[in-house]
């Protein structure tokens, strides 16, 4: 009698610096809401973590309709980081993610090394978040208008600042939006972050031809989707040559090839974000076809194919 070997369960543990993930898959900010919003659909437990809309310091109603809208493979969005603030996401939202058995990563933006600092504090005091991801794609009031994301000292200063007003795990959200992001990422890791989340969107424009007219209100907005993908696996591919740090990789994941793409690359753990608008299970999707392709190619742990493009 024949036995026939039953393929042996890979591990799909991955660490952020002191975070560690039961699977590289999170949630992109801004794209699964606080979590509640998608719980219908599976269960949030499945998931290697799960990142917050942005948290300002007050409520914020973000910027006038229409807000969205559809590019050839992506889309366009201007939402003005609308959110509820950091002390209600304290009071009502947290609470409920908290009855999930996945790290929870408190995404935060602020207009000045102030706001940013104050909102770190708050959640630095909160049970339950288990990491902060900082986007620095806000501009400095403080310094003209300009991002904090496309100066290198204003990239140092906010990451510091968060770094010193908690404890917890810091992601450094980068920019895409500069000539190279190489540079950026060292001033982060200089700062004190533990991982970097590579990249935000890029900046695009769409204008409707018989209006004329832009057709998101805000005129410019953060391009997503499967459009920039070639751009941010090249963006993960050299911060991980050059930088020191785990890379959480996004842009236009849609499925767990797109997805092994990044962490061949370089990225420990990935992000799904306008995939979650077209297919709300893609997250659980991605998780299980990771697992597969480790299964099928012989591998026992999901770290063994961290950088491995052999290039």
């Amino acid at each position: 009698m024949v036995k026939t070997l039953t393929p042996i369960k890979p591990s799909l543990a991955v660490k952020l610096g002191p975070l560690t993930l039961k699977n590289p898959v999170i949630t992109a900010s801004g794209t699964f809401g606080y979590g509640e919003e998608y719980s219908k659909y599976f269960d949030l437990s499945l998931l290697g973590g799960i990142t917050t809309k942005g948290l300002s310091l007050k409520p914020m109603q973000g910027n006038p309709p229409p807000r969205l809208c559809e590019t050839p493979s992506g889309m366009l969005n201007a939402i003005g980081l609308q959110n509820v603030g950091v002390d209600e996401f304290i009071e009502k939202k947290l609470p409920f993610l908290a009855g999930f058995d996945t790290k929870v990563i408190a995404n935060i933006f602020g207009n000045t090394v102030e706001e940013y600092e104050a909102v770190t504090a708050r959640l630095d005091r909160a049970k339950g978040v288990h990491a902060i991801e900082v986007n620095i794609s806000c501009p400095n009031v403080k310094n003209g208008g300009m991002a904090f994301g496309t100066d290198l000292e204003a990239t140092y200063d906010v990451i510091k600042a968060v770094r010193n007003a908690t404890s917890l795990p810091v992601i450094a959200k980068l920019s895409p939006n500069v000539t190279d992001v190489v540079p950026f990422a060292d001033r982060a890791a200089h700062a004190g972050a533990d991982a970097l989340s590579l990249i935000n969107t890029l900046l695009g424009m769409a204008i409707d031809i018989k209006s004329r007219k832009p057709k998101i209100a805000n005129i410019t907005g953060g391009l997503s989707g499967p459009a920039i993908r070639p751009v941010a696996v090249r963006i993960v591919w050299q911060v991980y040559r050059a930088v020191g740090l785990p890379i959480i990789g996004m842009g236009g994941i849609m499925d767990a090839s797109d997805a092994l793409e990044f962490m061949l690359a370089g990225a420990t753990a990935v992000a799904a974000g306008t995939a979650n608008f077209v297919n709300p299970l893609a997250p659980v999707e991605i998780i299980a076809g990771i697992e597969r392709y480790l299964i099928e190619n012989g591998i026992d742990h999901a770290r063994h194919i961290i950088g491995q493009v052999q290039a």
